[in-house]
């Protein structure tokens, strides 16, 4: 999804592609075969270009080692075929492994593509970015009501003084004002923007009217859409995914899960009312939406798993399976549904 939709990017964009090697007469060199895997990566995410640290472990999770070495071999079709497939796989395990929410207050890692800067916490946790590639700027230009909508709507909110008249300074305070939402990319990611100001003379303290504001305004987004259409941005949003991941982890490994247990435990014996009260209290820490804004996907997984046990203490065996019931129940909705917590 492009311009101000959001779209999650966790790996799972490659997992679903055909992953097979395009046909070809020419023999496939090492090179040839990560110049096309590439390439068919970056088309499955929306024409972003992966930076080499994610290629080169990507490498290392096929066992890839000498890579000057394999850029130079020469691969028959069928050994070509595989390690292309497990290549690009390989590229989607490590999105998977690398792209997540910042919630260290500390050191920051940070990984570089062009145009966008990421933060990384290693928690396995997809993104929600929306990807700017001018399409919602043609389609506000393409309409002439739309676009004199928009013009005249900016030129109000920014005529604080209701002069009508403002400097042609505040077309850059017009693009703010737009923002993601409307396809317009943070100067910060795209300083490109200030090369098409000062391209159309976007600059100085003289003032323009409504019309000539929107004269002005218009020819600034047609080639800001054509930068875009040449160069999509990613724009990550601070918001929380909860797809049912983190609480996999969790149901994968028995040590979390009898660290929640003992937690739930500490309120009083294992029933299904307690669990329902921690996880309401505790579960953005296990990756469950709020449960206040959420209160229908409480309701749905709890009636699943029934009524019969809200007060009956239950034996360690048995609350324990009940817990791993209502957990996967979570994730299984999410999975299907995820939520996005803003």
């Amino acid at each position: 999804m492009a311009d101000g939709g959001l779209t999650i990017f966790n790996g799972q964009q490659i997992r679903v592609a055909d992953l097979s090697l395009p046909e070809s007469d020419v023999t496939f060199t090492g090179a040839r075969l990560l110049d096309v895997a590439d390439s068919e990566v970056s088309s499955l995410l929306s024409g972003l270009s992966l930076p080499d640290s994610v290629k080169s472990s990507a490498l290392k999770r096929v066992n890839v080692g000498d890579v000057d070495g394999f850029r130079c071999a020469e691969l028959d079709r069928q050994e070509a075929s595989s390690k292309f497939k497990d290549y690009v796989i390989a590229i989607a395990d490590e999105l998977e492994f690398i792209f997540g929410y910042w919630e260290n207050a500390g050191k920051e890692n940070k990984l570089e593509f062009p145009n966008l800067r990421v933060p990384l916490n290693y928690k396995n946790d997809p993104i929600a970015a929306s990807i700017l590639d001018g399409n919602t700027l043609r389609l506000f230009l393409a309409d002439e009501d739309d676009f004199a909508m928009l013009a005249e709507n900016l030129f109000t909110d920014l005529d604080i003084e209701d002069t009508g008249k403002i400097s042609k300074s505040k077309i850059r305070n017009a693009l703010l004002h737009m923002g993601v939402d409307m396809g317009i990319p943070p100067f910060s990611e795209f300083p490109q923007l200030d090369d098409i100001l000062k391209k159309h003379g976007a600059e100085g303290e003289e003032v323009l009217g409504q019309a000539q504001f929107a004269e002005l305004l218009q020819p600034v987004l047609q080639e800001l859409a054509e930068a875009l259409a040449e160069k999509h941005v990613l724009v990550i949003h601070d918001i929380k995914c909860c797809n049912g991941s983190k609480l996999r982890k969790v149901l994968g490994d028995k040590q979390q899960l009898n660290n929640v247990l003992e937690k739930i435990s500490l309120d009083g014996p294992g029933n299904t009312k307690l669990v329902r009260d921690f996880l309401k209290k505790n579960g953005k820490d296990l990756g469950l939406p709020i449960a206040e804004a959420n209160q229908s996907i409480y309701d749905e997984v709890f009636l699943a798993v029934g009524h019969e046990k809200n007060d009956k203490k239950l034996e360690n065996d048995e609350f324990e399976t009940l817990v791993k019931e209502i957990l996967e129940k979570f994730a299984d909705e999410l999975e299907v549904n995820p939520v996005l917590d803003i």
